[in-house]
């Protein structure tokens, strides 16, 4: 039987389709003799069973993205890992991450598995990631995701340059006048990495160790025992002004913490949540 001829023509719509290099898809859709659908089933086998081969792989690069609804009250951050910087800084690699994002916008998961299980032209998420190991030669994976929904307020995001953090943050209103200083407090989550909004929102584990420290620390000082109780929660008290968003000095201005600049804007405004995720 001679072979099937391959125009040049059909190479480029798979390419264009899947991102397959152009010898990639030509070959494939030699094995498929011609046929569209089975020279993207040969695409997507190749992809699993290179998945397999790299699922110990570490995926340590990759990009974040942060992306929010038109009008405000919704928003998603998602990374998209890969193994190198060489991978995670391609245009195609990058634009497969914001197309997750979008979807995911749209369907609001409630974890990466349902995010993962979402379609994706006539495939899943996860599917797309397995096909892109065949064609990339790397571990992919959506390996982080969170969302926020506004309650009223506004959802405000920021992408740090390069890809390497994203950050939405929620205030309690909504409004164009709220975008900018929503912005600032997501490059302030970008750049100082609070636990939490404020004392309220850090869980009783991070403040039985960070008490525990403080009184081992007195100690080891050579403190009274008398004191150990008060230096301790001193300690405390500097975490929370130190690791909590509202409480943590403006970076933009010192003289001020995080709640004192919102007040500027609006003595009411303030934020209720915030998502971030970074590379690192």
């Amino acid at each position: 039987m001679s072979e099937v001829k391959i125009s040049a023509a059909e190479v480029k719509k798979l390419r264009d389709q899947t991102g397959a290099g152009m010898m990639d898809c030509k070959k494939a859709l030699t094995e498929a003799e011609g046929d569209y659908e089975k020279a993207i089933d040969y695409l997507r086998k190749k992809g699993q069973k290179m998945a397999g081969k790299r699922a110990d792989r570490d995926a340590k690069e990759g990009v974040v993205i942060a992306v929010t609804s038109d009008n405000g009250s919704t928003g998603v951050v998602l990374r998209l890992s890969c193994e190198t910087d060489f991978v995670s800084k391609n245009e195609d690699f990058v634009n497969l991450a914001k197309s997750f994002a979008d979807i995911a916008l749209k369907a609001l998961p409630n974890s990466i598995e349902e995010l993962n299980a979402l379609s994706f032209g006539d495939t899943t998420i996860a599917e797309k990631c397995t096909e892109q190991i065949g064609v990339i030669g790397e571990k992919i994976e959506v390996s982080q995701y969170s969302k926020l929904e506004a309650d009223g307020g506004q959802v405000v995001p920021y992408i740090h340059m390069g890809y390497r953090a994203g950050v939405i943050v929620a205030l309690n209103k909504a409004g164009d006048n709220v975008v900018e200083p929503g912005k600032n407090v997501a490059m302030q989550v970008a750049a100082m990495k609070p636990v939490a909004v404020d004392k309220d929102g850090v869980d009783s584990d991070t403040i039985a160790r960070e008490i525990e420290v403080g009184k081992e620390q007195a100690r080891e000082a050579g403190k009274p025992e008398a004191m150990i109780e008060k230096i301790a929660m001193g300690k405390l008290n500097k975490f929370y002004k130190e690791r909590t968003l509202l409480n943590q000095a403006y970076v933009k201005d010192s003289s001020m913490n995080v709640a004192g600049y919102l007040q500027t804007i609006d003595k009411e405004l303030t934020v209720t949540a915030f998502k971030s995720i970074q590379l690192g």
